[in-house]
């Protein structure tokens, strides 16, 4: 492993637009964490047009994965979950080199998780966590039991990330060895999901059930994000202005369905004014805090 640090170490040692290089090790045959290679090789560069680029090559007998991708991207696979395997990089990673001490500070800042990432994090998660969990209730309607447990479990997984991002907890690095101790409520639900001797359609609805709870419960708290952006002037946002917000845009989460859901619960007001092409036939809808939940 020495060698092949070295041999990068010194490749990039002289790269002018370089802002840091680690190094991960695979301790496990069968572990995907980067992609069953035997180590795997992070470059971040400053240069934007070096967006997201992958290579496998062999140096003697190891197989190395390098991944570059440029700091906005980086930021991107940091706050969007788009690339979950990130967090443990930079955790357990070992820094090669580094300008200004930029990695270094990038795993300080995921250690102490500041709120600013949290709600991100939880805002992404809880969007995936509604879609499922709608789907999972549209699955059982239609009586597709399969496809209902499937989407359950799917959701009960972003309510376990939630919950953990709560805590200030990384939910990339363990799932449901941290919850276990975290909130065995949550766990006890996995459990009665995969492994209850009850049928198929009534571990579905029991799990169902606690979904239910938590929609209702965890809405207000994990758009927290999306209501600091709503609040921030008077007028109404279109979607297209939210989808392009700089704390959103790079989420990569689809926000109409939140939207919908955030104005049934009567957290946000939906306004209708005119389309900016003049169509006299269409209104655009468009979304502000609804200030009794701003009082």
């Amino acid at each position: 492993m020495e060698h092949i640090k070295a041999h990068f170490a010194d490749s990039y040692r002289n790269e002018p637009d370089l802002a840091g290089l680690a190094v991960i090790e695979n301790p496990y045959p069968y572990n995907p964490l980067i992609d069953g290679l035997d180590s795997l090789v992070l470059v971040v560069m400053k240069e934007e047009g070096t967006r997201n680029e992958m290579e496998h090559i062999q140096i003697e007998d190891k197989r190395v994965l390098i991944r570059t991708i440029n700091k906005s991207g980086l930021n991107e696979w940091l706050a969007g979950g788009e690339n979950r395997n990130i967090i443990e990089w930079l955790v357990r990673g070992e820094i090669l080199l580094e300008v200004d001490g930029y990695l270094s500070s990038i795993r300080a800042s995921l250690l102490q998780f500041p709120n600013s990432m949290r709600e991100q994090k939880q805002f992404t998660e809880f969007a995936g966590f509604l879609r499922t969990y709608l789907q999972a209730k549209q699955d059982l309607l239609d009586g597709n039991l399969l496809d209902a447990y499937s989407h359950t479990l799917t959701a009960l997984h972003h309510w376990a990330h939630i919950v953990l991002i709560e805590e200030g907890r990384h939910p990339e690095l363990t799932v449901w060895k941290q919850l276990k101790r975290v909130h065995p409520g949550i766990y006890k639900l996995y459990e009665e999901l995969t492994v209850s001797p009850e049928t198929l359609e009534q571990r579905v609805q029991l799990v169902m059930l606690g979904c239910e709870f938590s929609v209702m419960n965890k809405m207000k708290t994990s758009c927290a994000l999306l209501f600091d952006i709503l609040g921030s002037r008077e007028e109404p946002w279109s979607i297209a202005e939210l989808q392009a917000h700089s704390s959103i845009h790079i989420l990569h989460v689809d926000l109409s369905l939140i939207l919908q859901k955030l104005v049934k619960r009567e957290y946000i007001r939906e306004v209708a004014v005119m389309h900016e092409l003049g169509d006299i036939g269409a209104l655009e809808l468009r979304y502000m805090i609804n200030h009794a939940y701003k009082n």
